[in-house]
């Protein structure tokens, strides 16, 4: 193998890596480079994939001699004749959580040398999201990370520009965020992955070049204080309205919010437009210095967008305020995928939604070769240079079967290689990296739907630790958003549309019972919902969710009727600020789907407009009754 189909990261960073360090295209380069440079990473794509096995051996291969002096590895590899060896390592290395892994990654927190894990300094800690998985972990990082994000950040104009030509005579809106930084206890920076990129040099050094010219200047960007920087990132947005070819946020949600930011604020923004000055109420010193340069007085455009905005009815508003725009870029997979309707209803269904990676804090995973496909088809290749992948089956047959719990041990022999996976079958990804997680469940599950030469490509199911349980019955991410988009499909030939949703399992009274709470948006003149109609979306629920929790509810009445409380307009904005002030990042804000919190129970029970109840039990038989 050459050097470029083996791990782009082999003998530490070698020429693949500089041929991607910079933003690709280069913009320093003619014409025809500019257009070499985007063919060279569809063939770097070809070439990783064509290989993938031999790249999963060589990554595998270089994590273990770059680490073979580790605690860890010493710890579970003592036995081994050679720690290198990539046949004992799976023999002898544990599948893991990360209640295994904190201990060894609190100690370096605390000051402890990173060869407890790594061969390479640890640089950061990255926090995940805070609403991922209960609080936020910490994972190591190391300084080449960052060239593996940068890596795959790359690929990305390329593969899109296949689908929308074009793309280098305008400019990107894409709204971006970070989050005030903490520090462990020994001075390492504790940041979230994406502010840690938009802060390192790969982000504010990258090459200026028209495939990514983006609306809101860094100084916007880094601004530590969200309200401000979307702000300014919007009032950019406006000013630069007719140059704007792509729209995005990093998840659908934060879109979304911004949309919502605007119409509170676009009167502000249009005052700024007009007279050419910014509003006092930005006070961060960046975001007024780079805004000062970018405004001048535009009383046309302010009237332009004045005109825009003040209209009653906002559907197709994106279209409206930035005609040129050719596709939405946001994460709308997982739970994001409920957010698909109001994008839809706010660019008139005109905009392509367009899904490009899937990432981690642990990992930057794979792309989505297919940018245009629908939604609910995106499916991610998973690049075999990133890092070493395992899949633990869930279920056989392509039946999903959450057949291992977080706190169970997993024998060793039970995962499955990537190019070893089968057809529709679901796995939860483990995943091994060069800064020090070996073995690690990462929480997602997958299917496969698909291959790209002998790369797997795999559709996200849901987050396998998100559950609602009363009794014997499990309800997931993935089976609480299949069901709840069945039900909310009732509500639109009456003008009304689910904005957002979140559960949680009531257990107050007995039996306990499965409570939804809604925010629903009303086009129609009417104010009052009607019960008839919130009683069929409650049994609807009911109706889509899987054998057991039915037969608790039919059959054992182990579980009473399912709720849906409706609250009022904003709660789910009142819910993000609340979770944004304990902690979370705007930027990775995901909406939990289960809440636990007695404070965020007492938040949403505050809002409450109306309840309705499933009015009989679901339909349920016995499994040898069933066709």
């Amino acid at each position: 193998m050459d050097g470029i189909s083996t791990s782009c990261f082999q003998r530490g960073c070698n020429d693949v890596v500089t041929r991607h360090k910079s933003s690709l295209p280069c913009v320093s380069m003619d014409g025809k480079k500019l257009e070499y440079k985007g063919k060279e990473a569809l063939e770097e794509i070809e070439r990783l994939t064509m290989k993938a096995g031999e790249v999963q051996e060589s990554v595998l291969k270089q994590i273990l001699t770059q680490n073979r002096e580790t605690e860890y590895l010493s710890k579970y590899m003592k036995g081994a004749t050679d720690i290198t060896d990539t046949a004992e390592f799976k023999r002898c290395v544990p599948v893991i959580t990360y209640e295994r892994i904190f201990p060894y990654i609190q100690r370096i927190a605390n000051g402890e040398d990173s060869s407890l894990i790594t061969g390479q300094p640890i640089t950061e800690m990255l926090c995940s999201s805070g609403t991922s998985a209960g609080k936020p972990k910490m994972m190591p990082s190391i300084a080449e990370d960052l060239d593996r994000r940068t890596f795959v950040y790359n690929l990305i104009m390329p593969i899109i520009n296949q689908y929308v030509p074009g793309l280098d005579e305008g400019m990107a809106m894409f709204l971006y965020f970070v989050k005030a930084e903490m520090s462990t206890p020994c001075g390492l920076p504790a940041r979230t992955v994406l502010t840690s990129y938009y802060k390192s040099k790969h982000f504010k050094g990258r090459a200026r070049d028209p495939w990514n010219d983006f609306t809101s200047p860094d100084q916007t960007i880094l601004c530590n204080d969200s309200n401000q920087s979307m702000y300014c990132q919007l009032l950019a947005g406006m000013v630069h309205r007719h140059q704007v070819l792509r729209l995005g946020a990093v998840f659908a949600s934060a879109l979304l919010r911004s949309i919502s930011f605007l119409e509170r604020n676009w009167k502000y923004l249009c005052e700024d437009i007009r007279t050419g000055k910014l509003n006092s109420s930005i006070t961060d010193p960046g975001c007024r210095l780079c805004m000062s340069m970018m405004l001048s007085p535009d009383p046309n455009l302010a009237d332009e967008v004045s005109e825009i905005c003040s209209r009653t009815c906002w559907k197709g508003i994106l279209c409206e305020l930035w005609p040129r725009a050719k596709y939405i870029d946001a994460v709308v997979t997982g739970s994001m995928a409920q957010y698909v309707p109001a994008l839809r209803y706010y660019s008139d269904g005109k905009l392509p939604l367009v899904c490009t990676m899937y990432a981690s804090s642990e990992c930057y995973f794979g792309v989505n070769l297919k940018p245009l496909c629908n939604p609910a088809d995106v499916a991610f290749t998973l690049l075999p240079n990133m890092g070493y992948y395992e899949f633990l089956p869930l279920g056989h047959n392509g039946t999903l079967l959450m057949d291992f719990d977080d706190d169970e041990e997993v024998p060793n022999d039970k995962l499955v290689d990537l190019v070893h996976v089968k057809l529709g079958c679901f796995y939860e990804l483990v995943i091994t990296t060069f800064a020090g997680l070996y073995r690690y469940r990462i929480g997602d599950v997958l299917q496969v739907v698909g291959f790209h030469n002998k790369a797997p490509q795999f559709r996200f199911i849901c987050r396998k630790n998100v559950v609602l349980s009363i009794d014997s019955d499990k309800t997931n991410e993935g089976d609480l958003h299949k069901s709840v988009t069945m039900a909310k499909k009732i509500l639109e030939p009456h003008d009304t549309m689910l904005v957002e949703y979140t559960s949680y399992p009531d257990t107050s009274s007995m039996p306990g019972h499965y409570v939804l709470y809604w925010e629903i948006l009303r086009h129609g003149s009417g104010d009052q919902l009607d019960q008839h109609v919130m009683e069929e979306c409650c049994i609807a629920v009911e109706e889509q969710l899987d054998y057991v929790y039915r037969r608790c509810r039919s059959n054992d009445k182990s579980i009473g009727p399912l709720e849906i409380r409706v609250v009022e307009a904003g709660t789910f904005e009142a819910l993000m600020d609340l979770f944004i002030s304990q902690g979370a990042s705007i930027n990775q804000y995901k909406t939990p789907r289960c809440i636990k919190s007695k404070k965020v129970l007492k938040l949403l029970n505050s809002k409450v407009e109306a309840s309705f109840f499933s009015p009989r039990d679901p339909k349920w038989a016995p499994l040898n009754n069933m066709a």
